[in-house]
């Protein structure tokens, strides 16, 4: 017997095309770093509150927060409050820094979902009932299209070597990331040619004011999806975040960049307590791939980084075989022994058994 689910929430396009009734924008949520946050917090405020206000309305049996832990710990605090068992799914990163606040899930949240799997074992042991339900990513298919079909649709030159540009999906990464970027792209030379995504959370003419002063010094090319730019692609220049683990997926050498303001830098930096900021090299435990971040981020060392992957070698080799342990440990446990089951499938499985009385009205 199939129940009908009412949703409501936090959200975007594909959020509402799934049926759920998006009360608050998930764009108007999407601020980095400490400094950008604080000249925002205005309007978050008037977002959550209204969010909490359809709550009281609504009366849900369950609240699922998802990510964003600045803004979704308040909310399951007021879910507590009600007494409407909360989820989360993507628990916070609360063990790259300020760890101290795991005690934020111990209080608030029945049941913690997690997607990478060392966290399974840093939030049990702190008292946070969490499972690792696999990452969404892990499954992902490799793009059929081949090559020369790709490159006739995006009038793309195959006989030459392509490198993807990922400089974040918010408009202030992309500030901060893409010009070094880009002077990487030029002094490598008319030899590559560049693909360069549309995040969905950005304007494709804001992208095309970027790049517009480097299109005479080299080929850059706007792409539609990042999956098929990656997975053609000989290597990557990728900020961190979930594009990395993206370009893992896609079997794509890459560097790993990033730029914040330099006092969030100055801020968060003492806050980090990891020995890595690229996820692919945490999930592996080891440096996987080359991290160029804040003042070590520069044009000259990315292009030397990547030209030490971009031949045949071993050091690209190594990089190959280590992106392949990463897409393995991100799988669903027990993915090996037949049909993988998707990671959402098993998160959804977890959370209707959340839902009070569930099992007596199926």
């Amino acid at each position: 017997m199939n129940l009908p689910l009412e949703f409501f929430g936090v959200g975007g396009e594909r959020m509402r095309a799934a049926g759920c009734d998006t009360v608050v924008e998930a764009k108007d949520l999407a601020v980095v770093g400490i400094t950008e946050i604080l000249s925002h917090l205005p309007k978050i405020l008037s977002l959550y509150r209204h969010l909490i206000e359809e709550a009281d309305k609504r009366k849900p049996d369950l609240a699922i927060v998802i990510d964003s832990p600045a803004f979704n710990w308040r909310v399951a605090r007021q879910m507590k409050k009600r007494g409407i068992p909360t989820v989360y799914y993507v628990a916070p990163q609360f063990w790259a820094w300020r760890q101290g606040r795991v005690r934020l899930l111990r209080d608030y949240i029945d049941e913690a979902l997690v997607i990478f799997p060392f966290e399974e074992q840093f939030y049990r042991e702190r008292g946070v009932d969490a499972t690792f339900v696999g990452h969404p990513l892990a499954e992902l298919p490799h793009p059929t299209i081949e090559r020369r079909d790709y490159a006739g649709q995006l009038h793309l030159d195959p006989s030459k070597t392509w490198i993807t540009l990922m400089p974040g999906s918010r408009v202030k990464e992309v500030r901060m990331n893409l010009l070094t970027i880009l002077d990487s792209a030029a002094q490598l030379g008319s030899y590559y040619e560049f693909l360069l995504p549309v995040a969905p959370t950005l304007d494709r003419s804001f992208l095309l004011s970027q790049i517009e002063p480097w299109v005479a010094r080299t080929k850059i090319t706007l792409v539609p999806d990042a999956l098929p730019a990656l997975w053609h692609s000989r290597a990557g220049i990728v900020a961190s975040g979930t594009a990395t683990v993206e370009a893992a997926m896609m079997n794509t050498p890459f560097v790993m960049v990033y730029c914040v303001s330099s006092l969030t830098y100055l801020l968060g930096k003492p806050r980090v307590k990891v020995p890595h900021f690229a996820m692919v090299n945490l999930i592996a435990g080891e440096e996987v791939v080359p991290e160029l971040v804040q003042h070590d981020f520069n044009a000259q060392n990315v292009v030397s980084r990547l030209r030490e992957i971009l031949p045949d070698g071993p050091v690209r080799d190594r990089m190959l075989e280590g992106l392949a342990r990463v897409k393995a440990r991100l799988r669903v446990p027990g993915a090996e022994s037949g049909t993988p089951q998707h990671p959402a499938d098993r998160a959804a499985e977890i959370i209707l058994n959340c839902i009070p009385g569930f099992d007596e009205r199926r």
